[in-house]
């Protein structure tokens, strides 16, 4: 199987061709085959075609070239690599047959073809098939003009996927404009690629049961092993006898967790999070699978706390989920803390594979922002096709939305969804997708900000990936908000005594989210010593002086010894968010820094192994030099007693 989460590259998988599906470890189960070595993309994590996904690969085929007939009843899967939206490669035969991307700009998926795909299909095609003649030498990459065009099969539009086909030779092509148009057009259609076909091999049919039975011995080695590991943990490391919980988001991963657990220690609490933003599907699934296995089940409640903050903060965007703070920390420490006050150990269903920031995860984690749990991630190393053959050779009941095109489950308006799956929750919720959109087109309108914002999914970021940016330019797009102002700052507790001792103070910094939160964690790294979590975009500030909060929807929230210190760690706590966020990367504070541990990439880095905390970077700072000017309300405003309670 693929190993651990490359950026970029190829990933070896194995294919049985006598059994015609993926195998996931050296050999095949059910006959014993060693399989054959294919490539796939990076980072490799594969997973079987199901459901309505199924139908909706081979409908792609079928509109491309009239016939699904080489893909019916047989085993595909599906390689998730990078593009705008979603986009997966289509693997069957052992082969890589295509991609299936969702396009934005026409708001539906869209076929590739590759080689394989050709290869397969050419003898059946009824459409979309160009013959051309002349041309000579290397024609990878080349067009076709139209006075070289032969025939074309079926009528098409720009950009279609097509085979083409020149005597002996087929491949992948792109049609550069309608078919109408092929015979009078200089530049008709682009060739991918062009070989002598390839007999891709016998593919019985095949379906997940097969899969499944292919794989027994591999699902049964990691499951064991998982099932090892906690219970090595547990006999070792749990001196003090803290119960076993189970993080349950009712996603696959969380289920395969649970799984392992149960079969480690029993019965298992499970920790479930009502955020306020899940799918009926899975509110409805959580509580039909304890109601049959009758684990406990523990609910945090998230409530209204996104739609009573989201006017304030704006949406949340992958690079400021300030939300996952409202709607998922807040609630699960309270709910440990009040039914785990001596702690608990958690098992969860995090994955290398998923993505970039859990690509280093060990076996045992800690969230420095929930002090009572201690984490176990058993499948860390899984792929999704692994945790797929655990869930169907262990017969688990799993959450339906998988099986209505859903490739990732959590809150139905989460801005790590992709545009794919937005359609989908408008086809299947549209009262849920209605109200999230009419709240982002008034924030649009409000901001002067296009339709476009909305329509092609660009609030999802703050600051624009690097494939978004060149969306935005080629649509010639502006989405800077024409009515954003400086930053504000919105004094919610100024310096006031607290039960729970010493002062504390608390407010909200409005700014406009220029870089990811991590430049935050390196700006506060200059004020003391720090502890940051990428997940939920909160970072611990520690000085002699006293603490601090800062999460990445702008709260800020200080306690120290006395009201001095209390303004003076907030002030500096505030200032290093606007510092990370306003940076102009002048560099003059890299000369500042006589032991050389700034350096500007993108905004102000620092490394922590140099880096002294002594502050003496401030005061080449612009930001912080123009700091009272910025803010548009002072520091020490407002006093509100301190009840010392979450």
């Amino acid at each position: 199987m693929a190993q651990k989460n490359v950026a970029h590259g190829k990933e070896f998988c194995r294919w049985c061709d006598g059994c015609g599906t993926l195998l996931l470890g050296d050999s095949c189960s059910r006959c014993g085959s060693e399989g054959r070595e294919f490539r796939i993309n990076s980072p490799g994590d594969i997973r079987p075609c199901m459901g309505d996904t199924t139908e909706m690969i081979l409908g792609l085929f079928r509109d491309a070239f009239g016939t699904d007939v080489p893909l019916r009843s047989r085993a595909m899967f599906l390689n998730k690599v990078p593009g705008e939206d979603r986009t997966d490669e289509i693997i069957a035969y052992g082969s890589v047959l295509g991609i299936a991307r969702y396009d934005i700009r026409a708001s539906k998926m869209v076929l590739e073809i590759r080689q394989p795909g050709a290869d397969l299909f050419h003898e059946h095609a009824t459409k979309n098939v160009v013959t051309f003649r002349g041309m000579s030498g290397h024609l990878k990459g080349k067009v076709i003009p139209g006075e070289n065009i032969v025939e074309h099969m079926g009528t098409f539009d720009a950009g279609s996927t097509v085979i083409v086909r020149k005597g002996t030779k087929v491949g992948p092509g792109m049609a550069l404009v309608d078919s109408s148009e092929l015979d009078s057009s200089e530049r008709a259609v682009k060739i991918r690629d062009l070989n002598v076909p390839v007999e891709l091999g016998p593919s019985p049919e095949s379906d997940l049961s097969v899969f499944v039975e292919a794989n027994r011995d591999h699902i049964r080695r990691i499951g064991r092993r998982g099932v090892r590991e906690i219970r090595k943990f547990l006999e070792e490391r749990n001196t003090r006898g803290l119960p076993v919980t189970v993080s349950f988001s009712g996603g696959k991963d969380s289920l395969a967790a649970y799984a392992l657990a149960s079969e480690a220690v029993g019965k298992p609490d499970l920790l479930y999070i009502d955020t306020g933003l899940e799918f009926p599907e899975t509110l409805d699934y959580v509580r039909r699978f304890v109601s049959k296995r009758g684990n406990k089940l523990n609910v945090a409640e998230g409530g209204d706390g996104f739609w009573s903050n989201v006017d304030t903060f704006g949406p949340p965007a992958k690079d400021f989920r300030w939300c996952c703070k409202v709607c998922k920390l807040g609630p699960v420490t309270d709910l440990i803390s009040e039914r785990y006050p001596k702690g608990t150990i958690t098992v969860e269903g995090n994955r290398w594979l998923e993505s970039y920031a859990r690509s280093e995860i060990g076996f045992v984690t800690k969230n420095p922002f929930v002090p009572n749990q201690v984490n176990l991630n058993p499948i860390r190393s899984w792929s999704a096709a692994e945790v797929w053959g655990y869930i169907l050779m262990h017969g688990l009941d799993y959450n339906p939305l998988y099986d209505r095109d859903f490739e990732r489950i959590g809150c139905y308006l989460c801005p790590s969804c992709l545009s794919s799956e937005w359609d989908n929750t408008r086809r299947i919720h549209p009262e849920l997708h209605d109200r999230w959109d009419k709240h982002l087109r008034s924030y649009a309108r409000s901001h002067g900000l296009p339709e476009e914002y909305v329509d092609m999914g660009f609030w999802r970021w703050k600051a624009l990936p690097p494939k978004m940016v060149l969306l935005a330019e080629e649509m010639e797009l502006s989405l800077k908000p024409r009515s954003s102002s400086g930053p504000t700052l919105n004094m919610l507790k100024g310096a006031s005594p607290c039960t729970a001792g010493g002062y504390s103070m608390e407010a909200v910094v409005g700014v406009q989210r220029t870089r990811d939160f991590s430049y935050v964690e390196d700006a506060l790294r200059t004020v003391g010593e720090v502890k940051y979590s990428p997940d939920y975009e909160i970072a611990l500030l520690k000085t002699p002086m006293g603490r601090a909060k800062v999460f990445g929807g702008g709260q800020v929230s200080v306690t120290a010894p006395d009201a001095k210190n209390a303004k003076k760690v907030f002030e500096k706590a505030v200032k290093s968010l606007l510092r990370a966020d306003l940076c102009t990367e002048c560099g003059i504070c890299v000369k500042k820094c006589n032991r050389k541990a700034i350096r500007i990439s993108g905004g102000m880095r620092v490394d922590p192994s140099r880096c002294n905390s002594c502050g003496s970077c401030e005061s080449s700072c612009m930001v912080i030099h123009y700091y009272d000017k910025l803010m548009s309300r002072p520091v020490d405003a407002g006093s509100e007693a301190c009840t010392g309670k979450r």
